[in-house]
């Protein structure tokens, strides 16, 4: 065999297995975006199962609060619908915002606030809300990496060629920035 044909076959034999190695490394790295979102998915779930319990405690003092509980009702029925990250992220929003104004009326009700199922379903709510922002934290940190390593060289030359594309982040939604409005 001729020296040159022995030298451009291991050369494309290096690139093989670069590129099977960077191919690997991405599946990898996709699948640890895959996971992190599962794990928004569990939390968002366990948030969504304490809040009937929590909305029928609030219910039982203060039923003629209907229009707050018409939000809470719709925004979970907009999360449970969400189909990407975006629609997730902006039904999230909506939903901490209804339940922001569901605690807000818990608190013109001192015998409500005194309710021990109450006080552990809002203790619930809030170990729930903390796990949730680890795991979007979690999250968009594997995406952020996800995203990098597509967007360098060499892994930019094959990665969309092999089905690897940008991740969407979990962002806020503009209406969850505002600053809410308290008022006594």
């Amino acid at each position: 065999m001729n020296k040159s044909l022995m030298m451009v076959i291991a050369a494309l034999l290096v690139i093989v297995g670069l590129v099977m190695s960077g191919y690997n490394n991405l599946v990898e790295m996709n699948e640890n975006v895959n996971g992190k979102w599962s794990q928004i998915e569990n939390q968002l779930q366990r948030r969504n199962d304490l809040i009937p319990n929590l909305v029928n405690t609030v219910k039982g003092y203060a039923a003629h609060e209907s229009d707050v509980f018409k939000a809470v009702a719709d925004a979970r029925a907009k999360l449970g619908g969400a189909q990407s990250v975006a629609e997730a992220s902006e039904a999230d929003g909506e939903l901490s915002s209804a339940l922001s104004r569901l605690l807000m009326v818990a608190e013109n009700y001192p015998q409500l606030q005194a309710n021990t199922n109450f006080t552990q379903l809002q203790d619930e709510l809030a170990g729930t809300e903390n796990r949730l922002a680890v795991s979007r934290q979690d999250y968009n940190n594997a995406v952020q990496e996800f995203n990098a390593k597509i967007r360098q060289f060499p892994t930019v030359i094959y990665a969309g060629m092999l089905g690897f594309n940008q991740r969407d982040y979990f962002e806020v939604p503009e209406s969850a920035k505002a600053v809410p409005q308290v008022q006594f």
